[in-house]
């Protein structure tokens, strides 16, 4: 059978249950009774196996199904989440992907796991000698309805005892329910019989072997019980077995077995309606797809201001149309390309664990906007640095617990993930509670690998000193490890994260934590823009970043250490002059009057951006300059409808 041509689906399906157990198994670190869970990653490692059977990856497979067994213990209480348990799957997803990631690569996807299906197959070895030597509680309380347990649990607490009886007949009995009826009539002369397996129809019946099972509480010894029934008559064995009262966790495990069973019933009953089908399509397609709309924008521009020029009612008429469709067909194009950031900040809560289990420390990784979106090309690109920047955190930045408790500060640190939008861009934020950078090691190892000079050390201060942690070949780690130290350092960060069109900054208080803040862009080709008069050019200005437009008055502007300000709804923000910070070239003008004011944001900042006219709303094509053309406060050009070009403001940049 030849399955190359669901390679591609394999290997993205495959990568997807993956990240699935990974997530689902950190939860069940916490939360080892979370019976929801441990079926979440049953589901998707039971999947897997199957896939990885069809395919032919046998070492994927078998490695799956150890993996589905321990589960499986689990999920039926025949197992506890242990440490060693954790450990094993851990290795078991390390393996895993390994394995997966070779077959991407074009590899068989072959690797000796022998050891490893050793230890998860010698977790079910012991965990089954342990309860041989001990008590029947999990696997027999399991096979009780709710009634049986509580009656059960309800007696062992007020003192009494409880027995699972095994009672074997002699081979050669020949009323084995006249046999049974006897030890019937002798248990409930010593106590309560709570149920017997087969039930009691089928003993009547004849309908079992040499041996049946009474659940029985008393307040006699097993000495006392076994003797009398072993006085009977054919006869043959007594073994007793204590019961152990459930704990609160083992109560709420078998409650919710119940009710799963339930719902396995009523599913079988009144199955659930088949789930939404999906499509798989290739990022080129819809690169293919964009470009080609893009163009459609374009010309849409054109048509609505031909049709403006015209004025003929039916020719307007249809390009409302067209425009109205056009837009939701631009909607629709965009958000299939968009992802969640989560699909790159869910890997990390395993990192951040395994390496903080590495390096002595105690971390929270705490993960904010995980909703936000992106384009899926910027999402596929931007998690090395991320890796980089969040290892440089546990590394440098949050301390040892000791060392944090002489602080006074709590001995787990706090690592805090954080994305949002502004205007059209993304920003990252990694921050820290950790030690803060200290800027004259900095400064001292920067004069030390040549990077600066000693004068030009002196003139340094604030972010100017922790701009030299980007520079080629820059560390701070005083011992080479696997970690750190190797001179591969954060310019690897800022060259890939500026290859995308963003920037990375950083910020840092001494004792108090440091910031790393990437910006990216949105990377979506079409935005909605206010196109404004600058002199005799025109610009646009992203709509996101806008919160509204005033006009102002020459005397409501007010100087503050030489810097215009102006007060906007009670709040004092400072005002830049479009044309003084483009450059922008000007013809001889009147005596100004009023100003027109474009309010724009970034989180909580505001400013002013004042420009000689307004022009309206338009959605624009972003062209990318180019790196010859790279201006600092321009992140694009559009094209306008009658073939004007418009640069695109930056209004992040007016917040640096």
């Amino acid at each position: 059978m030849d399955t190359s041509e669901y390679l591609d689906i394999f290997i993205e399906e495959s990568k997807e249950h993956l990240q699935s157990i990974n997530q689902h198994v950190l939860l069940l670190e916490k939360q080892p009774e979370e019976l929801a869970t441990i079926q979440e990653i049953f589901r998707s490692a039971h999947t897997l196996k199957g896939m990885s059977a069809s395919m032919g990856y046998d070492d994927l497979a078998n490695l799956t199904h150890a993996m589905e067994n321990v589960l499986d213990g689990i999920r039926n209480g025949k197992l506890h989440v242990t440490q060693q348990l954790l450990d094993s799957l851990f290795v078991s997803l390390d393996h895993l992907e390994e394995m997966v990631m070779s077959i991407a690569a074009g590899g068989d996807g072959k690797k000796d796991t022998k050891e490893l299906i050793h230890i998860l197959n010698g977790i079910l070895e012991e965990d089954a000698q342990d309860k041989a030597q001990t008590d029947i509680r999990n696997e027999d309380f399991s096979s009780y309805d709710e009634f049986e347990r509580s009656a059960i649990h309800q007696f062992l607490e007020q003192g009494f005892l409880g027995y699972r009886i095994e009672v074997t007949l002699d081979k050669e009995c020949l009323l084995k329910a006249v046999r049974a009826y006897m030890v019937f009539n002798a248990l409930e002369n010593l106590g309560d019989i709570i149920k017997s397996e087969p039930s009691a129809d089928l003993i009547e019946r004849e309908q079992f072997n040499q041996s049946f099972f009474v659940t029985f509480i008393t307040q006699q010894e097993a000495a006392t019980i076994e003797s009398e029934l072993l006085s009977i008559s054919e006869i043959k064995k007594v073994t007793l077995t204590p019961l152990q009262p459930l704990s609160s966790s083992e109560q709420k495990k078998a409650v919710e077995v119940d009710a799963q069973k339930g719902s396995t019933e009523d599913s079988k009953k009144n199955p659930q309606p088949k789930s939404a089908k999906t499509i798989r399509v290739s990022i080129e397609r819809l690169d293919l797809l964009m470009s080609l709309f893009e163009e459609l924008v374009i010309d849409r521009g054109r048509l609505e201001r031909i049709s403006s020029e015209v004025k003929n009612a039916a020719l307007q008429e249809t390009v409302e149309r067209v425009s109205r469709i056009s837009s939701d067909l631009q909607e629709l194009i965009l958000t299939m390309r968009m992802v969640p950031v989560d699909q790159v900040f869910n890997r990390f809560p395993r990192m951040v664990r395994g390496l903080a289990k590495d390096l002595h420390k105690k971390v929270d990784l705490q993960v904010e906007g995980a909703e936000t979106e992106l384009d899926r090309m910027v999402a596929d690109e931007i998690g090395d640095p991320l890796v980089h920047l969040l290892r440089n955190s546990l590394d440098h930045g949050i301390e040892d617990p000791e060392h944090r408790i002489r602080s006074g500060k709590s001995e787990k640190g706090t690592i805090t993930l954080k994305a949002y939008h502004s205007g059209n861009r993304v920003f990252i934020e990694i921050k820290d509670d950790g030690a803060g950078i200290d800027a004259d090691k900095v400064l001292n190892r920067a004069v030390q690998k040549g990077i600066i000079s000693e004068n030009s050390a002196r003139t340094l201060t604030g972010r100017h000193v922790y701009e030299l942690l980007f520079a080629p070949g820059f560390s701070t780690a005083e011992v080479i490890s696997d970690i750190s130290g190797r001179g591969v350092g954060l310019d690897a960060v800022k060259n890939k994260i500026e290859s995308l069109g963003g920037s990375v900054s950083v910020d840092s208080k001494a004792g108090e934590g440091s910031t790393f803040t990437i910006q990216l862009p949105l990377n979506l080709s079409i935005i909605p823009s206010l196109l404004v008069e600058a002199g005799t050019e025109t610009y646009a200005v992203p709509l996101p970043s806008i919160i509204e437009t005033a006009l102002v008055d020459p005397e409501d502007i007010i100087m503050v250490h030489k810097q215009p300000m102006m007060d906007f709804r009670g709040k004092v923000i400072p005002l830049v002059s479009l044309n003084d910070w483009l450059e922008v070239p000007q013809e001889a003008k009147l005596e100004e009057t009023q100003r027109a004011v474009v309010i724009v944001k970034k989180e909580n900042k505001w400013a002013g951006l004042t420009v000689d006219g307004l022009i309206g709303q338009q959605e624009i094509v972003l062209k990318p300059l180019g790196n010859y053309l790279d201006a600092p406060f321009v992140s694009g050009a559009a094209i306008l409808g009658d073939g004007q070009v418009a640069l695109i403001i930056d209004c992040n940049s007016l917040f640096i």
